[in-house]
């Protein structure tokens, strides 16, 4: 990272730097770009203060990372549907993105990363955990990670989306649209190795991993659950506490992230938009999954 423009703050010692001495809304050149990519790619997740992004200025700043995602179960904006108004409004009681998980992974080809912009903010609470799941991976007995690296999990949308789902929930002012008998499953390693670092981090969450390939969903749980009870200790993760005006980039492929939802009776308004691998960028392994249901 460029001294004589940035300046770099960790946050934690797992993950997390906040950047400052940088204008997201311009039409940054490109080596500033790739200094905010390897900032990305060596904190996990980068956070920016001050910022003021117009939706067409979070678009034009995400498109340089890569192509854009437009969810498929969540409505964008009508004049950018790559672009996600996240709102609590004070009557809802359930937020969006409740929950540790990592964005996408229920894609044949998941998120690499997501840039949320916070237009309006609790005067209380609200603020973002993140946890690295390349911290919880090194943490881990190395015939356990030994193990693990052997194996692939099946991702899916339904737990979430379906009519029953945590984010289906009916809320005010965002429009999500249940997954009924409509959504796929993919198979992703359960280890992930980064394109760009080389680092090794776990890729399973409670919100999208449902199996691992090949076994019931009876005989992963156990494993399953202990993953899940690791990757979110103390020690791997930051907490982020939002202004006006914030940005968080977090990277997909290393980092669990939750909403905290503890400022009832107050509004919330964030735009993300999510960032898609390049089609020339290698494909995460993938197959449709057709073992053991239960």
């Amino acid at each position: 990272m460029r001294a004589e423009k940035f300046h770099i703050h960790r946050v934690a010692g797992a993950l997390g730097a906040e950047i400052g001495g940088v204008d997201l809304s311009a039409d940054l050149p490109g080596a500033t770009i790739a200094d905010i990519r390897a900032a990305l790619v060596e904190h996990q997740v980068i956070f920016f203060r001050g910022q003021r992004l117009a939706p067409e200025a979070q678009v034009r700043l995400g498109a340089r990372f890569g192509p854009l995602n437009i969810h498929p179960y969540v409505a964008g904006m009508p004049a950018h549907p790559e672009v996600m108004e996240i709102v609590k409004e004070p009557e809802d009681r359930v937020n969006f993105g409740g929950g540790w998980h990592s964005d996408m992974s229920f894609l044949e080809r998941p998120a690499i990363g997501s840039i949320l912009y916070a237009v309006e903010v609790p005067e209380f609470g609200g603020d973002t955990l993140f946890a690295s799941q390349a911290a919880a991976f090194e943490a881990l007995t190395p015939a356990l990670r030994r193990t693990l690296e052997g194996l692939r999990a099946v991702h899916s949308a339904a737990r979430e989306y379906s009519s029953q789902g945590h984010s289906a929930q009916r809320r005010k002012s965002m429009s999500v649209v249940e997954a009924e008998g409509a959504v796929g499953e993919y198979v992703h390693p359960v280890v992930l190795v980064h394109p760009e670092s080389g680092r090794k981090a776990l890729y399973v969450n409670p919100a999208f991993t449902v199996r691992f390939e090949g076994w019931s969903a009876r005989e992963s749980r156990p494993l399953l659950e202990f993953l899940f009870q690791h990757c979110r200790s103390e020690a791997f993760t930051c907490r982020f506490r939002w202004e006006a005006g914030s940005v968080a980039f977090w990277d997909n492929r290393q980092v669990w992230h939750y909403a905290l939802n503890d400022y009832p009776g107050q509004r919330r308004h964030m735009r993300r938009v999510t960032v898609d691998p390049w089609p020339t960028e290698r494909a995460t392994p993938r197959a449709a999954a057709l073992a053991g249901a239960d």
